[in-house]
């Protein structure tokens, strides 16, 4: 296959045929992870939601993503994307189904807590087109792989509400057609694994020396890599206080105390894990062959917060904006809602392209901007406005958020191979903790000042981008027999 171009047709290519079997279990998991959001109206009405209820369920979507991601990048990794990918679809397809049948508000609640490891599924996609494309053209090839793969947040919005109303029908309907996700990804898990492949034939699949945490390369790094922990902590902490009874009571306050404090032993159990991991810098600093920048992680986190931490919450509220602003039945709302989505199909693979060619640090700068202003805009929408303008500006948009995604992780498999899995799962973590904060906001403010706070933090995380290095040269990985091998990256 040429550096320069990606022929998406060519199916006799293997790299291409992984590509598509990538893509489409990463559609097949969001498509399952917001079945339920296009399903608003059926959902209250079945179970007589207030709407801090609802609004407790979109956050509670994204929450349990943030660890996930993290012990998925970890998984996949040590263990390769194939079979892990298999068994989080087949364990994604039973969560799918407990959702769909659950019979209390506390049922409906948990299990789309539980969903919410669905949304781990990305980043082993992230390593597996790492492995099979060349530097050149591997930030378009996951620029496909995420951007059709989160298109499954669009076909649930376009499809669920029709079939729920019009194939199955009656007050059970919606439980039906959220079923039918889950068996669609339940009998892709064993396609999956009976047709994909780790990596190229000869290749080395590249694991990390040691489990438990990411390595770095010397004590600033470590101290920085602790420090950007803990704001995934904090995202859980305020969902828990969100549902404690000061909240919408959800959860007694003894529960509350005690999850807090589950928390707080999971940050000092991590801590102690990563220092295992990383002890021996604190004696001397990493050999130049294992050394990388921190810093470019910690950027591309806050980066894919602002992106896709953005896209979360606007997938999960705009069907209901869209409903509530213009009087809309919830299947035009669902095909409206879909417009932000829609955009995965071209953006995210077009941030890839341009930073391919551009430059990753120039393109990231020029659509988190974009970003901002689209976000700007979006907080002047009233019902004064014509529903085709208001589509427009949500289109619009949900390009710079796209491609901005794209351009983050064009980025992140050139930072440490044998850690890619680790290191998308990180970034990919950060984006659900944008996520929950940004829907956290909503639950508190009205929407056009949910958008203007979306907006300033773009603008901040624009700063940040401008201390980011561009890839050059080649990352250095060291073979099992000790060998080091240069993979070109620039």
């Amino acid at each position: 296959m040429s550096e320069q171009k990606l022929n998406l047709l060519n199916f006799s290519d293997s790299s291409i045929k992984t590509l598509h079997i990538s893509w489409f279990a990463f559609f097949l998991t969001f498509v399952m992870w917001f079945s339920y959001a296009p399903m608003k109206p059926f959902i209250v009405e079945a179970f007589d939601l207030s709407n801090a209820q609802w609004k407790a369920l979109l956050i509670l979507n994204v929450a349990l993503t943030i660890p996930a991601r993290i012990i998925i990048g970890m998984l996949v990794d040590k263990f390769g994307p194939r079979i892990v990918y298999s068994l989080l679809l087949a364990i994604s397809a039973v969560l799918c189904w407990c959702f769909a049948f659950a019979q209390t508000y506390e049922q409906l609640a948990l299990f789309r807590f539980l969903c919410g490891f669905t949304g781990a599924g990305f980043v082993i996609g992230i390593r597996m087109v790492g492995e099979w494309f060349p530097a050149k053209s591997v930030g378009l090839a996951e620029g496909v792989y995420g951007g059709w793969g989160n298109f499954g947040s669009t076909i649930a919005a376009w499809t669920l509400p029709a079939i729920a109303a019009y194939i199955y029908g009656g007050d059970d309907g919606w439980r039906y057609a959220i079923a039918t996700t889950g068996a669609v990804a339940m009998v892709y898990s064993a396609i999956f694994y009976s047709v994909a492949r780790n990596t190229p034939a000869g290749s080395t699949y590249f694991k990390p020396k040691k489990s438990g945490g990411l390595e770095v390369s010397n004590k600033r790094d470590f101290w920085f890599y602790i420090a950007m922990n803990i704001p995934m902590y904090i995202a859980l902490a305020v969902l828990t206080w969100k549902l404690s009874p000061t909240g919408v009571g959800l959860l007694t306050a003894v529960t509350a105390n005690i999850l807090w404090a589950i928390l707080a032993a999971i940050f000092c159990f991590q801590f102690y894990q990563i220092y295992q991991v990383n002890k021996a810098i604190f004696s001397q600093p990493a050999a130049e062959a294992d050394s990388y920048s921190f810093r470019q992680v910690a950027i591309l986190d806050w980066a894919y917060f602002v992106t896709f931490g953005s896209e979360l919450a606007m997938v999960s509220m705009l069907p209901a904006f869209f409903m509530e602003t213009f009087l809309l039945s919830p299947v035009q709302a669902g095909l409206l809602g879909g417009a932000f989505a829609v955009m995965n199909l071209v953006a995210r693979p077009g941030g890839g392209y341009l930073s391919d060619k551009l430059g990753r640090k120039l393109t990231l700068s020029v659509l988190v901007a974009g970003l901002a202003f689209g976000y700007l805009t979006l907080s002047t929408i009233t019902n004064a406005w014509s529903i085709p303008f208001a589509v427009a500006a949500v289109i619009v948009c949900s390009f710079f958020v796209q491609a901005g995604e794209g351009a983050v992780f064009a980025m992140v498999p050139l930072i440490k191979r044998r850690m890619t899995g680790q290191i998308a799962g990180m970034v990919g973590a950060y984006g659900n903790v944008g996520g929950v904060t940004f829907l956290t906001v909503y639950s508190f403010v009205d929407t056009s000042t949910f958008f203007m706070v979306i907006a300033g933090a773009a603008i901040i995380c624009f700063l940040m981008v401008q201390f980011i290095t561009e890839p050059k040269g080649h990352m250095h990985e060291v073979l099992p027999d000790g060998t080091v091998e240069l993979i070109k990256v620039s």
